[in-house]
């Protein structure tokens, strides 16, 4: 088992079952159109790599802490600015939680401790912060 200490960046979409339940394909639009032009060029422009996605969320990983923040920092600001203009009940918010630690590798997936406490953290975040 290869083990390795790296920066963990988890987020997720605040109140995605409500937004879904109110307009599932626009929703599901808006959120695509939000990774292909923001969040998935922000995580390769700070040499990030995207683990995986789920339905509201991705997580990644980063060789350096630093990268990672000033990632999650530049995604909740274009965040900010597309959602400028929508409705507060419609706006598509992010919360980042952010943890360096010791990963499990399995092929092209990350495991462990690390993982679990950057998803507590992106849980206990309020929308749009890190």
């Amino acid at each position: 088992m290869e083990r390795r200490l790296t920066a963990i960046f988890a987020a997720d979409v605040a109140g995605y079952s409500r937004l879904i339940g109110a307009d599932e394909e626009g929703t599901l639009a808006r959120l695509k159109a939000h990774r292909r032009e923001l969040i998935d060029r922000k995580i390769a422009e700070h040499q990030g790599r995207i683990v995986k996605t789920t339905g509201d969320g991705v997580l990644a990983e980063f060789a350096s802490p630093v990268k990672a923040v000033r990632c999650a920092i530049e995604v909740q600001h274009g965040m900010a600015e597309r959602n400028a203009d929508v409705p507060q009940g419609d706006r598509i918010e992010f919360r980042i939680g952010i943890n360096l630690g010791d990963v499990v590798v399995d092929e092209d997936d990350i495991y462990g401790d690390g993982v679990n406490v950057a998803a507590r953290l992106e849980n206990i975040a309020e929308p749009g912060a890190v």
